[in-house]
């Protein structure tokens, strides 16, 4: 099957993959057999290092508490960065400069400091204060440069995925009367939303991952700081490494085939949101998937 962006491989193209398949497969199968080897060589495979995880004590007492850690500063950024970021996102597209401008310097402000930066001026920020404890302060400051530069990334995706419409659209909502507040509630916005997800989903996988920083700076009990009390009790540090690194990996599989399947959803109610009034029944509604084939009958 061909189309303008994509040829059908030919039989030498075809041959040509398959040999660059295989090629690839040997080269991962000899990656991990070295993995394997120097592992094995430095000791890191003994049963000793990896019986701790096979024990309730490992995970209950450092694992999941720093993943419950790590799922409540995500959580949180997630919850307050999203709406924030639609916000600026939306501010940046405004007719008023008073709007537009203030909502611009914020937004590259905060997208050229770096996240760890963020946190630690947060959580000196918090120290002074004297208002938080310091046992919730470390939470606070990740939940804040977390929410600060997701926020200000988040709406250049806003902003991007409103742009990618066509134009017809906001002058079709103009014709009809609607207000620019409506157009953008009730016609761009839903819309752009398929088109922002992959984005938007890629960001939230990095305020999953970017709450490590604060374990590794500012001592916040997630799940990589749990990895290394453990560590230090075990002295398992390899073994303890790959561990969380599968708990990462699967974590942010589940937040991906979510969002999939959540895209597929919208996508599949756009293609069947459709009604046309039927002839046979006396002009009554019948809704009617938009297979782009005439049937005849009257709309």
């Amino acid at each position: 099957m061909t189309s303008v962006l994509y040829d059908a491989p030919g039989p030498r193209a075809k041959r040509r993959n398959i040999v660059y398949t295989v090629a690839f497969l040997v080269l991962l199968t000899l990656g991990l057999w070295w993995a394997w080897r120097v592992m094995d060589d430095k000791g890191q495979l003994e049963w000793s290092l990896w019986k701790p995880f096979t024990e309730s004590q490992a995970w209950t007492t450092y694992l999941l508490p720093g993943l419950g850690n790590t799922l409540k500063a995500a959580a949180l950024a997630m919850v307050i960065a999203l709406p924030l970021g639609a916000l600026f996102g939306i501010a940046r597209l405004s007719d008023h400069r008073w709007v537009r401008v203030p909502a611009t310097v914020v937004v590259e402000f905060f997208r050229a400091i770096p996240v760890l930066l963020l946190m630690l001026f947060a959580n000196q920020l918090y120290a002074t204060s004297g208002d938080i404890s310091s046992d919730v302060r470390p939470l606070y400051a990740v939940v804040t440069g977390l929410v600060l530069y997701n926020a200000s990334v988040l709406a250049e995706v806003v902003r991007a995925g409103i742009l990618s419409l066509p134009k017809g659209q906001t002058e079709a909502a103009k014709a009809i009367g609607l207000r620019k507040g409506q157009t953008m509630r009730s016609i761009l916005l839903p819309q752009s939303v398929t088109a922002m997800l992959p984005a938007l989903v890629s960001q939230l996988v990095v305020i999953v991952k970017d709450t490590a920083l604060g374990g590794a700076v500012l001592a916040f009990a997630e799940l990589l700081n749990a990895r290394s009390t453990l560590a230090a009790n075990y002295a398992n540090v390899i073994p303890s490494f790959i561990v969380v690194a599968v708990i990462f990996i699967v974590l942010n599989l589940l937040l991906t085939s979510f969002a999939s399947w959540l895209e597929q959803r919208l996508r599949r109610a756009k293609r069947s949101s459709g009604a046309v009034l039927s002839a046979e029944l006396g002009g009554a509604e019948e809704p009617v998937a938009e297979t782009g084939v005439n049937d005849g009958r009257g709309v």
